[in-house]
């Protein structure tokens, strides 16, 4: 009966494990392969070349700019996010009702593509756009957005912000919703109330919701590429260039499909030993608190 039931569970587990071989395990051993090879993508020949690729990428503006810009944007995009889905779920959950309604609304720009949303932002802050044409006209002020190596980021952590806080605040709310009466009963007992009721009870009691949406929100960062290709294509000087579009640029612009390869392998240890340090980081606030 034992063993029946092992290759049952085997046989429905299958289809999952089949579709992680074809589709993650094989190109991932097939990805590490081809790092240290000078393979150009097209040409069926080429050659080992060690650890050449890796030496190169380390000593890269371009990978060390996406590197940079990478905590750049975490250190706009985290912050902005997480006060901004927290404050909205915390409007969500002080409604009487309909509050389905909001969390799905303002869930919608979750949904909304990429591209889509880029080519209107772009088009709400080219020079010609009814915005500027206002700031020259009335203020006179002649504003190069996306021009800017300082405004073009920002722009584009705001427009990723307003894309993802309604899926971060269900996230959040469902934290508020899970947060028992009782455990405020007891600290209004104590004199916890308002700002202290807040600071000591709500944003303890939301770890695993702020755990959750930090952990996505710094993974999120390493595999931006739709935003800065189609808004600045990573200029200006290289102040919104990612790891995606060095990859991107490497691996299809320059047909360096090798070299690609290994950029995108030093990516993801970068990614992995920063989800890590936020992870302890979190791991041992949320300790204090009581949360193990």
């Amino acid at each position: 009966m034992n063993k029946k039931t092992t290759w049952l569970g085997w046989l429905f587990a299958s289809p999952y494990l089949i579709y992680t071989l074809i589709f993650f395990l094989f190109p991932l051993l097939w990805a590490v392969y081809l790092a240290f090879t000078n393979w150009n993508i097209i040409a069926p020949d080429y050659e080992m070349v060690g650890f050449q690729n890796f030496i190169e990428a380390f000593f890269s503006k371009s990978v060390r700019a996406a590197f940079l810009v990478t905590y750049k944007f975490m250190l706009m995009f985290v912050p902005i996010v997480i006060a901004g889905s927290l404050l909205l779920a915390l409007i969500i959950h002080s409604l009487p009702r309909l509050k389905g309604l909001f969390a799905v609304g303002y869930f919608l720009p979750y949904l909304a593509s990429g591209v889509a949303s880029s080519i209107v932002v772009n088009g709400v802050l080219s020079y010609n756009s009814p915005l500027n044409v206002f700031f020259r006209k009335h203020l006179g002020l002649d504003i190069d957005w996306l021009g800017s190596p300082i405004l073009a980021p920002l722009i584009i952590a705001l427009m990723m912000a307003w894309k993802f806080v309604g899926y971060y605040a269900l996230l959040f709310l469902s934290g508020l919703e899970s947060i028992p009466k009782e455990i405020y009963e007891a600290a209004e007992m104590d004199g916890a109330v308002g700002w202290k009721r807040f600071w000591y009870v709500t944003i303890p009691m939301l770890h695993p919701a702020f755990y959750t949406v930090t952990i996505l929100a710094v993974g999120l960062m390493f595999g931006i590429f739709t935003e800065p290709y189609v808004l600045t294509g990573g200029g200006p000087d290289y102040s919104t260039h990612t790891w995606q579009l060095e990859i991107y640029n490497q691996a299809f612009e320059r047909l360096n499909a090798g070299y690609g390869t290994a950029i995108a392998i030093i990516n993801s240890v970068v990614t992995f030993v920063s989800i890590l340090v936020f992870r302890k980081l979190l791991e041992k606030w949320g300790a204090r608190h009581g949360w193990e």
